[in-house]
């Protein structure tokens, strides 16, 4: 069953799959072998630090140079990028850019004038319909389930994204939270969604950035392990707005604040210094473990294009169960 859809369409991409712009974790080479694979990889690239950007986006331009060699593109954070980054990154020619979290309208403009897809993210209805005004190509409907940060008052993946689909049609909508095998994918595709956003899966894929220990407690997590929560946020001294909470796996200073972000956020020098301590010493890591409630799926940490193809092939399998096909 060919998995074809407006998003596949769009970017010419074998599978409806993209790569999460995952900061911190998602770099030129995980971008590039999920664009090898079939998928649209894209580049975590945060806030958009230069050095970084320098060194990891000729990583996807230069091994996806070549003319049907795969997709490839890049993320930022709209509250914290900056629009010198954005071109910077644009000097490399992706197919497509993202925003997440924040008002991405500084940006819109130069992403369309070099002729790159714009994809916004949104996190609520009210974020849904400004990517819509905004001329969107793509919208991702990310569901609380998601790893990392989302809406603190949001709505689950499986009543959002036909929420989103039906507001934005004919833009197409991509699934993300809580998805990481076939079966999700078949389900992302069922609500009307034209693909999936894929994080956490992702995360622990051989060419992932993310640190050794990261990736093997994702392997070791289960879903019930995770939490939404804005403690680590304020405990870390983190610029992140309030109105986004992260979901990550169990952490001691979860358990130390957790029923008491009042009194957090008043001794919050304090327990940053707590905190810096704490990693120092090795007792807790430099970043919290951002998982989402699909981490329980995850059991191995395969080459991301062999992944991708695994997606794919599950979601089919799902669709032809599903309707009967043997």
């Amino acid at each position: 069953m060919a998995l074809s859809t407006a998003f596949t369409r769009l970017f010419d991409v074998r599978h409806p799959i993209a790569l999460a712009p995952m900061g911190g974790s998602a770099g030129g080479a995980l971008a590039a072998a999920v664009a090898r694979g079939g998928g649209l990889g894209l580049v975590g690239a945060g806030g958009g630090d230069h050095d970084w950007l320098a060194r990891e986006l000729p990583l996807a331009a230069g091994a996806l140079g070549a003319a049907g060699a795969g997709a490839w593109g890049v993320g930022f954070l709209s509250w914290a990028a900056e629009v010198d980054a954005v071109e910077q990154a644009l000097e490399y020619g992706p197919a497509a850019v993202m925003f997440s979290f924040g008002d991405p309208r500084p940006f819109t403009e130069r992403v369309r004038a070099a002729g790159a897809a714009l994809i916004l993210q949104a996190t609520d209805t009210e974020e849904a319909r400004q990517a819509v005004d905004l001329g969107a190509d793509v919208i991702v409907a990310q569901g609380t389930e998601s790893g990392g940060h989302g809406a603190r008052r949001g709505m689950s993946t499986l009543p959002f994204v036909p929420t989103v689909v039906d507001l934005a049609a004919p833009v197409p909508v991509l699934a993300a939270g809580g998805i990481a095998d076939g079966r999700g994918l078949a389900a992302a595709l069922s609500l009307g969604a034209a693909g999936a956003l894929i994080g956490t899966r992702f995360q622990a894929a051989a060419e992932s950035l993310a640190d050794p220990a990261t990736a093997t407690a994702i392997v070791a997590g289960r879903g019930e392990d995770t939490e939404r929560s804005s403690v680590l946020d304020v405990a870390r001294g983190s610029r992140w707005p309030a109105r986004y909470t992260a979901r990550t796996l169990g952490h001691p200073h979860l358990d130390r604040w957790r029923g008491r972000e009042a009194e957090l956020a008043a001794s919050a020098p304090e327990a940053r210094r707590d905190y810096r301590a704490d990693v120092a010493r090795g007792a807790v890591p430099p970043l919290p473990v951002w998982a989402s409630e699909a981490v329980g799926l995850i059991t191995d940490r395969p080459p991301a294009a062999d992944l991708v193809t695994a997606l794919a092939t599950g979601a089919a399998e799902a669709l032809r169960h599903a309707a009967g096909d043997s």
